[in-house]
């Protein structure tokens, strides 16, 4: 997946919008306001993804492609390389996964956008 297919992801969600709130460098994709998904732009061959606690642990341990978030709470955000070791189906799931965190998190009334 690249930073095309990505973005057009992304934007197929339901309420999503992108931005640029740290500056042209990072690209930003939320939902209801709050953060699900961002991708440097100067290396787009990787991104950060909200994540469970325990899965991100799982996933660490099975794939060296997945890392704790690079400037992010470790705990709860995952870095994912696009190096091509990932399957396009894992790379999806890993953001619908994020999203779906983010979204239920929020209030009741913007859960249903």
């Amino acid at each position: 997946m690249n930073i095309e297919d990505l973005r057009d992801y992304c934007l197929s969600k339901p309420g999503t919008t992108e931005g640029m709130p740290f500056g042209e460098q990072t690209l930003v994709f939320k939902v209801g306001g709050k953060i699900f998904l961002l991708i440097g732009l100067e290396q787009a061959n990787r991104f950060n993804v909200k994540c469970d606690p325990e899965r991100a642990i799982e996933l660490r341990e099975q794939h060296h492609e997945i890392i704790p978030g690079f400037h992010m709470n470790k705990k709860h955000w995952n870095t994912v390389y696009l190096d091509g070791g990932l399957s396009p189906a894992l790379v999806r799931e890993l953001i619908d996964h994020s999203y779906e965190l983010v979204l239920k998190s929020l209030p009741k009334n913007l859960q249903n956008l």
